[in-house]
């Protein structure tokens, strides 16, 4: 053992020198020696891949499939309170989002199917009225999503412009993962920004009241737990969101797997559907 201790010491002093064949290896062998490992770059929600597994986790809540191209032509009243729900992400008649999407769509495609109907979108904006829309409203919704492919990009652009991009632009500020960047997400389709105390931004405040997120030093799997704690909560101030499973099922799930990054293969549930994405 001794001897060999010994060796090893004269092998690990050795000069560079000393193994190299000529003074240009020894000067790329102590270059190589103090190269500074590089991290591998961190995948947010925003690579397309991520980006996809995120469309289909929203839509197995809101249209129980993971099929979310198939929802552009999905609109209903499903009495909650905000009048017509439609699109990838539920744009809202009563709450502002679905009277932006007819308007930017009417921008780039003047004299669209919805666009007679823009009058009666802004009068009802606020409410859960259908006053001025009705069947004649859905139907051309649906007749656009299917036979418009600048219809469908519009919603892509809106999805992203006030739901997908200041989800994920906040949460990276954060110091949130992949999961997390979805969680902040999923949660800012459902409730808005707003100012009440349902809203996504009254959310992220009561989960800083509890737990410090990983930019400021806090455990990232802490700060979630407060994060969807406070979910939770919010979800349970309204009735229509009182199943809170989308959270409990799905979200919890890769949490408690450790599995902060969202990465497949995923099984989860929502309002008692089981899910895989592989």
């Amino acid at each position: 053992m001794a001897v060999a201790t010994a060796l090893g010491l004269a092998l690990t002093v050795a000069p560079a020198s000393a193994l190299a064949d000529s003074p240009t290896q020894e000067v790329a062998m102590r270059h190589e020696a103090f190269r500074p490992v590089r991290a591998a770059p961190t995948v947010g929600l925003d690579d397309p891949a991520k980006k996809e597994i995120a469309m289909q986790l929203v839509s197995s809540a809101e249209n129980s499939s993971l099929d979310w191209r198939d929802q552009y032509k999905y609109i209903e009243d499903i009495g909650d309170g905000r009048g017509y729900t439609g699109g990838i992400v539920g744009f809202c008649s009563g709450t502002g989002d679905m009277l932006g999407v007819v308007e930017l769509y009417t921008e780039r495609a003047p004299g669209n199917l919805l666009a007679p109907f823009l009058p009666a979108l802004r009068e009802v904006d606020g409410t859960d009225s259908h006053e001025g829309l009705g069947s004649r409203f859905t139907s051309a919704w649906e007749q656009a999503a299917l036979t418009d492919p600048v219809f469908r990009e519009v919603q892509d652009d809106e999805r992203d412009r006030v739901y997908f991009d200041p989800a994920v632009k906040q949460a990276k500020a954060d110091g949130l993962g992949t999961l997390g960047q979805f969680a902040y997400y999923d949660a800012l389709v459902m409730h808005g920004e707003g100012d009440d105390s349902a809203s996504f931004g009254a959310i992220r405040k009561r989960a800083l009241a509890s737990a410090q997120p990983p930019s400021k030093g806090g455990d990232e799997t802490v700060y979630l737990n407060a994060y969807l704690d406070a979910r939770v909560w919010a979800m349970r101030q309204e009735a229509a969101h009182s199943d809170t499973t989308r959270v409990d099922t799905a979200q919890r799930v890769f949490l408690r797997n450790g599995n902060l990054g969202l990465n497949p293969p995923l099984d989860w549930k929502v309002y008692g559907d089981s899910y895989h994405i592989g």
